[in-house]
């Protein structure tokens, strides 16, 4: 079993190294603290198969290679990120598409003899909440504030442009407590694992 231990431990330092990464930087990464990741380098505790999924996704090897022994030159030098598709590029593509959505909903309702602008309105939160979603999974979680905070206001907004005529002005005081909620929320902050 210290074999074992410690084949996984050299393997996660090689790995980690190779790509010039901290302890802590992994931690952060696996969402574990820099020391158990520095208990697994040393050979001291073992991460769970979940772990070691995760682990050999980051650096673009297998859970084998991770918990196999490797000789000086197996061991990848530079770790190269797997190619993915980019993530601005599919973000610019899904917002292009509800915005198209919207032009077509409006030349539609403008051939049938009505005009309804508020279809442009309405397609500001829509295109928030997708920026939300696509932000939560693979963007920076601090940006989620900013993007909430405009999904707030885009929809009082598009509430009050859809009843103009009543004058609804006191639904942006709404709005105050809202935003307010949403910036403490984020001031919650999560501990990591300590493990």
């Amino acid at each position: 079993m210290d074999d074992f231990k410690r084949i996984v431990a050299e393997n996660i330092t090689a790995l980690r190294t190779a790509a010039g990464m901290t302890q802590a930087a992994l931690g952060e990464k696996l969402n574990y603290s820099d020391k158990s990741v520095s208990k697994w380098e040393r050979g001291e505790s073992l991460p769970d198969a979940y772990v070691l999924k995760n682990i050999a996704e980051l650096f673009g090897v297998t859970v084998d290679y991770l918990l196999s022994e490797h000789t000086g030159e197996d061991i990848p030098q530079k770790v190269e990120k797997p190619r993915r598709y980019s993530r601005a590029a599919i973000t610019m593509v899904v917002l292009a598409g509800i915005w198209a959505l919207a032009v077509l909903l409006f030349v539609v309702f403008w051939l049938t003899g009505s005009v309804h602008w508020i279809i442009f309105v309405y397609a500001i939160p829509v295109s928030l909440i997708t920026m939300l979603v696509l932000n939560s999974v693979w963007g920076t979680p601090r940006t989620n504030l900013y993007i909430i905070s405009g999904i707030v206001w885009g929809i009082i907004c598009s509430i009050y442009l859809s009843f103009l005529q009543e004058n609804w002005w006191q639904l942006f005081l709404l709005g105050i407590p809202a935003q307010i909620i949403v910036v403490l929320s984020f001031a919650i902050k999560r501990q990591p694992k300590n493990k």
